[in-house]
């Protein structure tokens, strides 16, 4: 005797329908809100600091403009790419750090690289002019939380550890050395550490990448007279020549000083009418200070607190290895980057030519930035969601066990 399948009843629809569309409108989590608000927060924060900064040239729009433009470009990027799967950011990890290099080797083709400030680390292409390597850094962190996820059964051997992690992205890095910028080959070796770290390898397997990272840095910057000056300016400030070596740092913190605790205003700065080279660039962060002045920069310094808040609650929930690496990996990116750059500005560091996420002029570091937070809202988009009444009851059976 068959039986014929009867269609589903009305109400069985109705409670599908439901069921479907409360899904698609479940609140985001906290994790999500955080790293996305904090993310357009500082582009809208930068681009406004942007526009104060070139404010003073004949062409005052052309770079606020500019900078508006990639920033409508990239955060629709953000959203979008926050609604990739997982799975297919780490299928892509191979092809992506393949077409980052092979786009920052075109540094060495001489009708297509731009020198600027000593580094060689821009392409123009067809007009466009991009820095290729801010693309590896995002391209470098997946790939690397992608082979180690592959070898997440073997991460105790240390030749399954550092094969092929440690030689591709020396030979990557090696990429961006070439091209005279130690800043952006520093920040890359700390994307490799922080990938390592936040993998859960043993700490003796850690080390020894990191005391390779260390020589190695310290190798390339004492091997050129003209960055060992600026080591050393850095640390004797006050026997630097102000009108030579010195003369972007010396501006760059007489900035800061002139704003004091509330600035000068927005659009006072004294340093942009010439005074300061790449206000609008590498010490935008010095432009802050001077006309929004110690309470400006709190607010910059809080916001990317909240932004680190949010990556690394992403790190600490996730049961996925994949996620943790490369979410890692970003924020130590990110999170880095800035303390560099405001190092730099505050004389702690020598300068070395790297941006202020979010914030300092730039296409191609906006958009990358911003890629790479598409990266952690679809990272959050995967967290287990803390469920409140479990919680709670957790909390009430331990009370009567303790009465």
């Amino acid at each position: 005797m068959t039986q014929t399948a009867h269609p589903p009843r009305r109400d069985d629809r109705g409670l599908t329908a439901r069921v479907s569309l409360g899904r698609r409108f479940t609140p985001p989590s906290t994790d999500f809100v955080l790293i996305a608000s904090t993310a357009v927060m500082l582009t809208v924060f930068g681009w406004v600091m942007v526009l104060s900064a070139t404010s003073a040239r004949p062409d005052p729009w052309e770079g606020a403009l500019k900078q508006g433009l990639f920033a409508l470009v990239g955060i629709p990027l953000m959203l979008l790419i926050s609604r990739l799967p997982v799975a297919f950011l780490g299928r892509i990890a191979w092809p992506a750090l393949i077409g980052a290099t092979c786009l920052q080797l075109l540094i060495f083709v001489p009708a297509l690289r731009v020198t600027s400030y000593g580094n060689t680390n821009w392409v123009n292409i067809a007009g466009f002019q991009l820095q290729p390597s801010e693309f590896i850094k995002l391209a470098l962190t997946l790939w690397i939380a992608y082979v180690l996820l592959r070898k997440r059964a073997r991460l105790t051997v240390w030749h399954h550890v550092f094969i092929p992690v440690v030689p591709v992205s020396a030979l990557v890095i090696g990429t961006v050395i070439g091209g005279d910028d130690l800043g952006t080959a520093m920040v890359m070796v700390l994307i490799v550490l922080g990938c390592l770290f936040f993998s859960g390898v043993k700490l003796r397997l850690f080390i020894l990448p990191l005391i390779g990272g260390v020589v190695a840095v310290l190798f390339y910057a004492l091997s050129s007279d003209n960055r060992l000056k600026r080591i050393l300016s850095a640390l004797n400030p006050d026997e630097c020549d102000k009108t030579g070596l010195c003369y972007q740092a010396v501006h760059g913190i007489w900035g800061m000083a002139n704003g004091g605790v509330f600035g000068v205003g927005l659009g006072n700065s004294q340093e942009k009418y010439g005074w300061l080279p790449a206000a609008e660039n590498d010490y935008i962060f010095a432009i802050v200070g001077e006309e929004l002045g110690l309470i400006g920069c709190l607010l910059v310094l809080a916001l990317f607190a909240v932004f680190a808040f949010g990556v690394f609650r992403i790190v600490r929930r996730s049961p996925d290895l994949f996620v943790r690496v490369a979410a890692g990996g970003i924020g130590v990116w990110i999170l880095g980057q800035a303390l560099f750059n405001i190092g730099v500005v505050l004389r702690i560091l020598p300068v070395m030519g790297v941006p202020l996420p979010f914030m300092s002029q730039g296409g191609t570091a906006l958009i990358s930035v911003l890629a790479a937070c598409g990266v952690l809202l679809a990272f959050a988009r995967t967290l287990p969601p803390v469920e409140r009444s479990e919680s709670k009851g957790a909390v009430l059976s331990e009370r009567s066990e303790s009465k």
